[in-house]
C-alpha cells in the first residue's frame, strides 16, 4: 500500500512540476503515471550500479555528485517514456531536486502523522 502511495504522489508531483517549469513537459496523467513507476524502477535497478560506477567521483565531490547522477535518471526516463520530455541536463537536475524536496515533504508529514 505505501508503494501505491507513493506512486500516487509521485505522478501529481511529476505533473505539477511540469506545469511549473519550461523545459519540462507531460502530455497527460497517464504519462505522469508511467514517469512515476519507470523512476521508480530506475531508482531500484540503475541507480546504485551508477552510483558503484560513480564512487570515487562521489567521494571526491563529497556527495554531490549524487546529484548529477539524479539528473541522469531522469534524462534516461526521458528516453524511455513517450510524452515525457526534459530539455536538457539543467532542467533534468531543477526537475529531480523539486521532485526529490515534495517527495521527502510528503514522507516527513506522514512519519510525523503516524507519530501521532
Amino acid at each position: 500500500m505505501k508503494t501505491l502511495i507513493k506512486i500516487f504522489f509521485t505522478t501529481v508531483f511529476v505533473l505539477v512540476l511540469a506545469n511549473l517549469l519550461p523545459g519540462v513537459n507531460v502530455t497527460n496523467w497517464i504519462t505522469a503515471l508511467l514517469v512515476a513507476v519507470v523512476l521508480g524502477l530506475l531508482n531500484i535497478f540503475i541507480k546504485p550500479i551508477l552510483v558503484l560506477f560513480t564512487l570515487p567521483a562521489t567521494i571526491f565531490t563529497l556527495g554531490l555528485f549524487l546529484l548529477v547522477i539524479n539528473a541522469i535518471i531522469i534524462l534516461l526516463c526521458d528516453e524511455l517514456v513517450p510524452g515525457f520530455t526534459v530539455d536538457g541536463f539543467w532542467y533534468a537536475l531543477l526537475f529531480s531536486l523539486l521532485l526529490s524536496f515534495c517527495q521527502s515533504l510528503v514522507v516527513g508529514l506522514s512519519e510525523k502523522e503516524s507519530r501521532n
